[in-house]
């Protein structure tokens, strides 16, 4: 998935309950990236079979530039 944080900072991680982890993130619970950023607004997200595949395209995800990470979101 790939958050918007309040300041325009896009982060990108990999959970298996998508609102939970959009919840952690907005009450400052969540990965330290986005603490004292939110609240985050969810902008892309796509369902992998395992956490394995998912974790591998999460680093693809974070390898992008910011522009190709925006066309994603669109």
């Amino acid at each position: 998935y790939i958050v918007e944080c309040r300041d325009g900072r896009l982060y990108t991680g990999i959970t298996n309950n998508l609102e939970k982890r959009l919840a952690a993130h907005n009450d400052g619970t969540g990965a330290r990236f986005t603490r004292g950023r939110g609240p985050v607004i969810l902008r892309y997200h796509e369902r992998q079979p395992d956490r394995s595949t998912a974790s591998k395209r999460e680093m693809q995800i974070k390898k992008l530039s910011r522009s190709a990470k925006l066309r994603l979101t669109n």
